[in-house]
């Protein structure tokens, strides 16, 4: 995942400026009534924007905390005064220069950086604001976590489950010391940076470092193997990593759970984030010809990053150019009706072995950072109820699952009513499951439990969800573990 502020910057650099006026209020000599003097409607509004970025000595900006400057207030501002100037048919570059201007002028980023989120984020963010069906209050909540509003009726919705009996739980027998055990390979967040470079500076002012456009070094310069401070991995280190693995170890088979490209997202095209998920692919199927893989979408493969449009979206900010080519790298790895639903929404099923099957989840549907479920956020293409049903199958056969995915269900990361439907799901097949399901974790090492809703105890149905990768470079990737 990456940082809220870099994937935010376009909308939030309009919450910035009312949250910079919220500020004044607390200020010896600030307006106490500055909401009531300066609308959205009217034309001192881009005064507000022009002068706010002169203010920020006065009140002691600091550039991390600025999530702590939001309020339900300032948040509303903000949306009320993007989508009053969109509505009046300002130009959308008009708009963006003026946002840039305060990026700049609040020291949030270099103008490179603010001028790169800005031309890469407008499109979806001005295309959101015109046809989302929430208030700005109701968009709050969806940001900001607080309740800003009551939640409106389109934020709440529930799946039916089949009127299908729960089987009774068995008692399931500890495998024999000497049973047959599989040794799975689990990779994540690879970020590798194919413009790494060793020596280059690894404390730039842009969120990414280690580059040669970075200056000269600051302090220690960038390592040979990758360096901690805000860089991402070498291209070396990832042929290392696989090297080594793949001469060391026997790997039955490799879970894959997203997040190729590098961090650099205000400079990312379609065309680089198809390139590094060809080249990740070659690197895997060069290391490990003969072993299966099963991969998982993370949030980062699209352009831009976290825009993870559903299928009623299908005009040119469409993610079919993302799925067609999911499609084509991982049909090495897959059966023809998995890829069939990988090319729908970036989901599958596949039977492994007799009796045991891999669900990998597309997570970026209940991602708080995917802008486009604004404007619908039920079930975006009804992935949860393709859920249910290949969740009933594997009951009906007696197989066991394995859930995998990218965003852990019920993290902050994930909207609270798809992890709500998510965990009624599991709850009712919680029998059908191997007991363990795998994803990303932008934390250390980390295991959450589910309890039954029924009785709030440690029971049969209950799963344990394990997110245990290993930290590396840019303080939290890449991630691999062998289990």
């Amino acid at each position: 995942m990456v940082h809220w502020k870099m994937r935010h910057l376009a909308i939030f650099l309009a919450l910035i400026t009312a949250a910079s006026v919220g500020a004044l209020q607390q200020q010896p000599g600030g307006s106490s009534s500055i909401f009531s003097q300066i609308t959205p409607f009217s034309p001192e509004t881009l005064g507000v924007f022009a002068s706010v970025a002169k203010l920020k000595a006065n009140w002691g900006y600091s550039k991390w905390k600025i999530n702590q400057k939001i309020t339900c207030d300032s948040c509303i501002f903000g949306f009320t005064t993007l989508q009053t100037l969109l509505k009046l048919h300002m130009p959308a570059d008009k708009i963006a220069a003026i946002i840039e201007n305060i990026c700049v002028d609040l020291e949030i980023e270099p103008r490179l950086v603010c001028r790169g989120v800005l031309e890469s984020f407008r499109p979806e963010t001005f295309y959101v604001l015109q046809h989302v069906p929430y208030s700005p209050g109701e968009m709050c909540n969806f940001v900001t976590g607080a309740s800003c509003a009551v939640d409106p009726p389109g934020t709440h919705w529930s799946l039916p489950l089949p009127d299908v009996p729960k089987p009774p739980a068995k008692d399931i027998p500890p495998p024999a010391p000497n049973a047959p055990r599989l040794r799975v390979l689990h990779l994540s967040d690879l970020h590798f940076d194919m413009f790494y470079q060793e020596g280059a500076n690894a404390e730039c002012s842009d969120p990414l470092c280690c580059r040669r456009e970075n200056g000269a070094p600051v302090g220690k310069p960038a390592g040979r193997w990758g360096d901690s401070r805000n860089c991402d991995s070498p291209v070396r280190l990832m042929e290392n990593m696989f090297s080594w693995i793949s001469a060391n170890e026997k790997v039955d088979y490799i879970l894959w759970t997203g997040d190729l490209p590098a961090h650099d997202i205000w400079n990312q095209t379609k065309q680089m984030q198809l390139l590094v998920l060809k080249m990740t692919t070659k690197y895997l199927r060069g290391f490990f010809p003969n072993t299966p893989v099963f991969p998982a979408l993370g949030n980062h493969e699209s352009s831009p990053v976290d825009s993870f449009p559903p299928r009623f979206i299908n005009d040119t900010n469409s993610i079919k150019w993302l799925y067609d080519a999911l499609a084509t790298t991982w049909n090495q790895w897959l059966p023809a009706d998995a890829i069939k639903t990988v090319s729908h929404g970036g989901f599958y099923r596949v039977k492994v072995f007799p009796g045991f099957r891999i669900i990998s989840l597309n997570t970026n549907y209940c991602n708080n950072m995917n802008w486009w479920l604004l404007i619908n956020m039920t079930d975006p293409d009804n992935e949860l109820q393709w859920l249910i049903t290949e969740l009933q199958d594997a009951e009906n056969t007696g197989d066991k699952v394995h859930i995998i995915g990218h965003i852990p269900p019920g993290s902050g990361d994930c909207l609270r009513v798809w992890s709500q439907n998510y965990f009624r799901i599991i709850a009712r097949y919680g029998l059908s499951f191997a007991r363990v399901f795998t994803y990303s974790s932008r934390k250390l090492s980390a295991f959450y439990f589910f309890f039954s809703t029924d009785t709030k105890t440690l029971s049969e149905d209950n799963i344990t969800v394990m997110s245990t990768p290993i930290p590396c470079t840019y303080t939290t990737t890449p991630r691999t573990k062998l289990t």
